[in-house]
């Protein structure tokens, strides 16, 4: 396929998708919320999120956000390259990367991307991200997981802090380097995210998911739905079904 630039917004309500082609989201102002095959993170202009072809993924964002989104046949990428870039889909992203990014999105608001420029540009990048040494394991992982697992829990950041084995402003200023975000509103973006595939995925009563996914009741997940995508649970459910009926 011919690679393919596009320049891209999300919204809180998750979008979800897989496709043949290899895909680079590289956000260029706010941050994104992304899940690729169960691995989640928060991808900014510091870090760049690569989906390989086949994987389930989605996106999702709670504030004014952009993205470069970069398609691109995985086949004419150098095997060194690409397995790289596999081993870790959330990739940072280095002084000379944001430049080759900054680049090409100057060239793209002005004058448009040829395909001979993204070809020539494209290799470059790719192999730029895959260079970078691979930074050792987050400080947040294995509690974040713990946190995922069991979102009804009454997490605060004192009891996440502790899940870290960390302080509570150590846990603010780790969330802070690694995810550009605060603990509070990482757990309030996981709780909907989670509820949400919940209602799209089971049967669960709505009242009963509410509270495994942390809220008071219904009402309250109600109240954040409105707020956050403009949509109320069952709405949104029903939306889902018919979404999956038609593919």
């Amino acid at each position: 396929m011919p690679t393919e630039l596009d320049l891209r917004s999300y919204v809180a309500e998750p979008l979800a998708g897989v496709h043949s082609f290899a895909q680079l989201v590289l956000p260029i102002q706010g941050r994104v919320i992304m899940d690729i095959r169960g691995a989640g993170a928060i991808v900014h202009p510091q870090r760049a999120a690569f989906v390989e072809p086949g994987l389930l993924h989605e996106a999702s964002a709670t504030g004014p956000n952009q993205s470069l989104i970069l398609d691109f046949d995985l086949a004419a990428v150098p095997e060194a390259t690409a397995a790289r870039l596999a081993e870790r889909p959330y990739a940072p992203i280095s002084a000379p990367a944001a430049k080759l990014i900054e680049f090409i999105g100057l060239l793209r608001a002005q004058s448009g991307a040829s395909r001979q420029t993204l070809d020539h540009w494209l290799p470059l990048l790719l192999e730029t991200l895959a260079q970078q040494e691979i930074r050792p394991a987050s400080r947040l992982s294995a509690a974040l997981g713990r946190i995922e697992a069991n979102p009804g829990q009454p997490w605060s950041t004192d009891t996440m802090a502790k899940a870290a084995y960390m302080s509570v402003s150590s846990l603010h200023r780790v969330f802070r380097d690694e995810m550009q975000t605060t603990p509070q509103a990482w757990l309030t973006d996981m709780r909907l995210r989670w509820a949400c595939r919940q209602l799209a995925e089971t049967d669960l009563p709505i009242a009963h998911l509410a509270t495994l996914a942390g809220y008071a009741d219904q009402s309250a997940l109600t109240h954040a739905m409105r707020r956050a995508m403009d949509v109320t649970p069952l709405a949104y459910r029903k939306r889902e079904r018919q979404n999956q009926t038609k593919t």
